[in-house]
């Protein structure tokens, strides 16, 4: 083997470490239509997910959806299984065949399945599994007995496979919409926005989709700095299962406003928090960006009745930001939150009330030459008080590429879509529906500094759920996030969803490169 293979070999491996799960082949300069010696920019052929675990509330009712657009270049074959974290599995070879049975319909997998199907065959009975590119599926589960999940997705399922799973709950703490994205193993997690107040109820779900153990260290920091922790080290998450930690129970300190960082010592895992209020309902809170100098978090709904924005800077430093509001007018600075002030290593919280006052809108903060790094979320309220609902939006990372958001209706959804520093023109591409319906797709344009509601396409004919793919044609860089609505007994339910790029493409050079760097 020549020493150009064994580069390659290398930059791929390389890969499939920073990512977890994803992982490609070497490319066919035919295929990839590149000339020899040139980057080829071709689809992931594997991936990973992870779904925690939905609700301990006997009156919840989850949905959970899975979807892959299609992918010019992308393999022929190939399987997208989702199953219960701890049944999980390898997918076989003909699981997509075995998939058009008589226990399916539609392309629908339930978690129940057959109540006279032997137990070993449940088991091992996948709780959702795609069956084409182009078209999402959806499985249903009632109660506290809905299933944390792990999956993979490999072969033509694997480019921008993506998976949500949306929770109403009726009553009781956390009652109303909590919907999060299933999201990709990793070895770090941030969650400004979290809190060990005796009215919130939030844990932080930990899901290891490997064969070994996992060892997390979860750090907790208030108004003063860090809190001391009884049982925050060495946290073990058992092989194929998933854990959910009590925030509360790792410290005696009651703060309204608390940074989680999650450090996962040996294998790696997904995480994301829950957080559940006894009167403003609750929603996921999904892990912020890295820590940036420059930070956008998209899609503030527009009647928000309330936000909060918590933030925090690692190590020492002190810093001031500067905010300011992506408007469908441009960016503007809100009044008397020109600048906001972070001592270093200490959480701190800024309530900007009605901050969008009826019009699409971004939250963009920044530090002086983005020399200190910062993570941050919001907190919206909506609603009228006594009836409210709340939702978090944590800073966000830039489509490069291509997003989608799940689990879409024809009323009730809102696509929001921000392009802070330049214009941009994107292409949106509403799928076909679970039941039924026509894709149909739409482009647009985002003048620089602004956000936009856009008025997103819908499936022809529509029938069940449907997915909305972001693609970005030109200029940017574009955040955006989707927001599903309904109206419960007067309460405005509601749950927000920032779009992260699908890292369905990646760039492999050709095999006649030297790669050796990659080997350093």
């Amino acid at each position: 083997m020549n020493r150009t293979t064994l580069s390659l070999i290398a930059g791929a491996t390389a890969l499939a470490a920073v990512t977890g799960f994803a992982a490609v082949s070497a490319p066919d300069p035919e295929a990839a239509g590149q000339r020899t010696g040139a980057a080829a920019t071709l689809p992931v052929e594997r991936t990973g997910l992870l779904c925690p675990r939905p609700s301990t509330s006997d009156l919840a009712e989850t949905t959970y959806t899975s979807f892959t657009p299609v992918t010019e270049g992308a393999d022929g074959k190939g399987t997208a299984v989702l199953r219960s974290a701890a049944q999980q599995s390898a997918p076989d070879e003909n699981e997509n065949e075995d998939a058009e049975g008589e226990d399916e319909k539609d392309g629908e997998t339930t978690e129940k399945g057959d109540k006279d199907a032997p137990k070993d065959d449940k088991a091992d009975r996948p709780v959702l599994q795609l069956k084409e590119p182009g078209k999402p599926v959806s499985a249903e589960a009632d109660g506290a007995d809905a299933p944390a999940l792990v999956g993979t997705a490999d072969g033509r399922f694997a480019s921008g496979w993506t998976a949500q799973q949306t929770t109403e709950v009726a009553a009781g703490t956390g009652r109303g919409l909590q919907g999060v994205a299933c999201s990709a193993a990793d070895t770090q997690f941030w969650f400004p926005g979290a809190s060990t107040d005796d009215s919130r109820t939030d844990y932080i779900h930990l899901t290891n989709p490997d064969d070994s153990a996992g060892v997390v260290d979860i750090e907790l920091y208030g108004k003063d700095g860090e809190l001391e922790t009884t049982v925050g080290e060495g946290i073990t998450v058992k092989p194929r299962s998933a854990e959910p930690v009590l925030l509360s129970t790792l410290t005696a300190e009651k703060q309204t406003d608390v940074t989680v960082h999650v450090v996962v010592r040996s294998g790696r895992v997904g995480a994301a928090v829950q957080a559940l209020d006894d009167e403003t309902g609750g929603d996921w809170l999904p892990a912020s960006a890295d820590p940036s100098g420059r930070l956008v978090l998209p899609g503030i709904p527009k009647d928000a009745k309330a936000v909060r924005l918590v933030a925090f800077t690692p190590g020492d430093a002190d810093v001031d930001l500067k905010v300011r509001l992506a408007a469908p007018s441009g960016l503007i600075t809100p009044a008397g939150n020109e600048t906001l002030h972070l001592k270093g290593g200490m959480t701190a919280a800024f309530d900007l009330g009605e901050l969008t006052r009826g019009e699409a809108g971004s939250l963009v903060l920044t530090a002086p030459d983005g020399s200190v790094p910062v993570v941050a979320a919001v907190r919206v309220l909506r609603g009228e008080e006594g009836k409210q609902e709340s939702a978090f939006i944590p800073s966000a990372r830039p489509i490069e590429t291509r997003a989608t958001a799940l689990d879409n209706t024809a009323k009730g959804t809102t696509l929001s879509v921000t392009a802070p520093e330049g214009g941009a023109e994107i292409k949106v591409t509403a799928s076909a529906g679970t039941e039924g319906g026509t894709p149909q797709t739409k482009t647009y344009s985002i003048k620089p500094g602004t956000t936009q509601d856009i008025e997103a396409p819908v499936p022809a004919g529509l029938k069940g759920g449907y997915a909305l793919t972001v693609e970005t044609r030109s200029g940017g860089p574009v955040y955006a996030s989707r927001t599903l609505a309904s109206t419960e007994g007067g309460v405005p339910y509601f749950t927000v969803q920032p779009l992260p790029d699908d890292r369905g493409m990646v760039a492999v050079p050709d095999a006649s490169e030297d790669l050796s760097v990659l080997q350093r």
